[in-house]
């Protein structure tokens, strides 16, 4: 294997579509809004690897919560039967796209698991 991090890309839903995006994958639990399927051009909407709804809640996308949240969505992943469902994309794909509807580009549910599935690589 050539090394996920090569293949796992994230994009934010909003951005347009793109030929390099190879497999695009939302991994939201709700359906961004005023995104159209199509303009979403999904190949998989997985609801399940998304965080749970308490834990989504309590974060609110605020930047000081974001190392606590970080740890506990880590642990929710470490029993997601769903990251075996994205290692199995990454590993058959030359490019994985993770998308996500959160304006923050660096603190948010996305990136947690983008490293989160680079530390499986080798599991």
């Amino acid at each position: 294997m050539a090394g996920l991090a090569h293949v796992l890309a994230l994009k934010r839903v909003y951005e347009e579509p793109s030929d390099d995006d190879g497999v695009r994958v939302l991994v939201d639990r709700l359906w961004p809004r005023g995104i159209t399927k199509e303009r979403a051009a999904l190949d998989l909407w997985l609801k399940e690897i998304a965080p749970s709804t308490p834990l989504r809640k309590e974060f609110g996308h605020m930047r000081e919560r974001f190392e606590d949240f970080r740890q506990r969505y880590e642990a929710e992943l470490d029993g997601n039967a769903a990251v075996e469902t994205l290692l199995e994309l990454a590993r058959g794909n030359k490019r994985v796209t993770l998308l996500y509807g959160a304006r923050d580009p660096e603190a948010n549910h996305a990136q947690v698991l983008r490293d989160y599935l680079l530390s499986r690589e080798g599991h």
